[in-house]
């Protein structure tokens, strides 16, 4: 049985969603996350070397952050069909979108947030500007990233729209929010918030 290291409001949230996702079971641990006792234990540790959430248990072993815990759970469960298969040509997309939260949405907003100077050349996630337009494309052959199919990737970019839109930072677009609308509509989005709730 999967287990996974969580906390409320944290992105181990997002955990919960993909797991509920491919069917599987699962057992959730709760760390608090802002206690330094429980950050420093070893079992913890040995999984999320920077003891941060989420961090999934499974047998044999282990691993830490979403888009990981994602990338694993795909494959892990293929009948699920949450990702194309290797030999597929929407592979190469799905990756991507696997990462581009990760290493787009959250350093381009942070960097729009903070107010500090764009630097698209230097940066790796080029700008904010950039970021949207290419969310934008990706959703304008909708209604999921890869068009018909959901993927887990949408797991990861909707989990990310859904808490922009907690927090009010989710920009007015018709196109992101009814995305977004569609994500938190599905079943195993609604079964993640009642696990969570307890």
């Amino acid at each position: 049985m999967l287990k996974l290291y969580w906390w409320p409001k944290t992105r181990a949230q997002r955990a919960i969603w993909m797991i509920e996702e491919t069917g599987a079971d699962y057992e959730l641990l709760p760390l608090d996350i802002d206690d330094p006792v429980a950050r420093a234990d070893p079992a913890f540790r040995a999984v999320s070397p920077l003891g941060k959430l989420p961090a999934l248990l499974y047998d044999g072993g282990g691993l830490a952050d979403s888009a990981a815990i994602g990338l694993w759970l795909a494959d892990r469960f293929p009948e699920a069909g949450l990702a194309p298969a290797v030999e597929d040509p929407r592979r190469g997309r799905y990756l991507w979108w696997m990462v581009f939260t990760t290493g787009v949405i959250e350093p381009a907003v942070a960097e729009k947030l903070g107010g500090w100077p764009a630097s698209p050349r230097r940066n790796g996630w080029g700008d904010y500007d950039s970021m949207l337009g290419a969310l934008e494309q990706g959703l304008a052959q909708g209604p999921w990233l890869l068009g018909e199919r959901f993927t887990m990737a949408d797991v990861m970019i909707g989990s990310t729209l859904h808490f922009f839109r907690q927090f009010g930072i989710l920009p007015e677009n018709p196109l992101l929010h009814a995305y977004a609308d569609r994500c938190v509509a599905r079943p195993a989005f609604q079964r993640a918030l009642a696990r969570e709730a307890g």
